[in-house]
């Protein structure tokens, strides 16, 4: 996850890792080291891998995508979901604080934060496109239908 890399300057600061903080986190590490320097760790990360299969949550930006292009057989997969539906998922996941007790119109706020602007023109180059708008099967039935076809490509 991109957010895993901020959470862990977060954490080496003892700074809590609200949600507004990762913003700040994220906004001020690529002010300062370029707009692509959490893309560059994150492809970096997948060539030391060894698995087979890696999965990269938090795709915001076309610079995020510009190193990992470069990785052989990657594939940019867009997961969209409705307002309605990622607000309630938010509040009942509760990762960050607070995000038990926040309000539909903090939720939008934080959707309309800096860091979030470049995510449909991001999302609009992606290779595939899966629907998390229903239950947990008919999301594994399209992750499992996915990968048979990226298996396929390779």
């Amino acid at each position: 996850r991109f957010s895993t890399i901020l959470r862990d300057v977060l954490t080496r600061l003892s700074v809590e890792q609200s949600r507004a903080n990762i913003q700040k986190m994220s906004t001020l590490l690529r002010q300062t080291f370029g707009e692509d320097i959490l893309a560059k760790v994150m492809a970096e990360d997948v060539k030391k891998d060894d698995d087979e299969f890696i999965v990269i949550d938090g795709i915001r930006r076309l610079a995020d995508i510009k190193y990992l292009r470069d990785v052989p057989g990657f594939f940019l997969v867009s997961v969209e979901a409705g307002e309605d539906i990622r607000y309630k998922r938010v509040v009942e996941r509760n990762e960050n604080p607070g995000d038990d007790k926040k309000t539909f119109e903090e939720f939008l706020a934080d959707d309309a934060a800096e860091t979030e602007e470049q995510i449909p023109g991001t999302m609009a180059k992606a290779d595939f496109k899966i629907d998390n708008n229903g239950t947990w099967d008919e999301l594994w039935e399209q992750i499992h239908e996915l990968v048979k076809k990226i298996n396929g490509l390779q």
